[in-house]
């Protein structure tokens, strides 16, 4: 049985410039369905988000989406979730998902998806949850981030194992995989 039951996955809301991040995008809300993995998202139809929506909903799962009133418009807000959040902000936004989520799968994404990452990781820090998080590595796209975080980290910023926290994959598959292992660790380390 898995260890994760919900996933929120942070990506953009824009489709990028290269088929391989839909593709993926896809593949992440396919193997999320198949393994029964609830999809906690930011709530729009649009680029990414609403790739790994539909492919959810396809497969048979659910769906919880999390807008801020400003972006129910913007973002073209889903109308075929399971449940549909709207909130205030972009704080409440990012507060309700980590509330609904068990870890965070990273797609490709712009300064949204940034945001969203780092404040998941730095609360995570700060000790308001033990919940994973993976970035997902399609054709390279996280390398710069990666080796940024590892200078970040050689400088004394970032402790060796806050830095191995932030775990990456080179499919959703592997990413979901790792997630789930390390949910099941950081579940079993809470038990002792």
């Amino acid at each position: 049985m898995t260890a994760l039951t919900r996933l929120a996955v942070y990506c953009g809301s824009a489709p990028g410039g290269d088929q391989l991040y839909a593709d993926a995008a896809r593949d992440t809300g396919e193997a999320m369905a198949i393994r029964g993995i609830d999809l906690v998202y930011g709530g729009g139809k649009l680029g990414l988000m609403g790739i790994v929506a539909d492919a959810v909903i396809a497969g048979g799962g659910r769906t919880y989406g999390v807008i801020p009133e400003a972006l129910v418009d913007l973002e073209v807000a889903h109308t075929g979730l399971t449940e549909l959040h709207t909130v205030a902000g972009m704080h409440e936004r990012k507060a309700k998902m980590t509330e609904l989520a068990d870890g965070f799968l990273v797609l490709p994404g712009g300064i949204g998806t940034l945001d969203e990452l780092f404040e998941a990781w730095s609360w995570n820090a700060l000790g308001y949850h033990a919940k994973p998080f993976c970035l997902v590595d399609i054709g390279g796209f996280w390398q710069g981030l990666t080796t940024f975080l590892d200078h970040v980290s050689s400088a004394g910023f970032i402790s060796p194992n806050r830095r191995a926290q932030l775990l990456v994959a080179q499919s959703p598959a592997e990413a979901i995989e790792r997630l789930d292992e390390a949910a099941r660790n950081a579940s079993q380390a809470m038990v002792w």
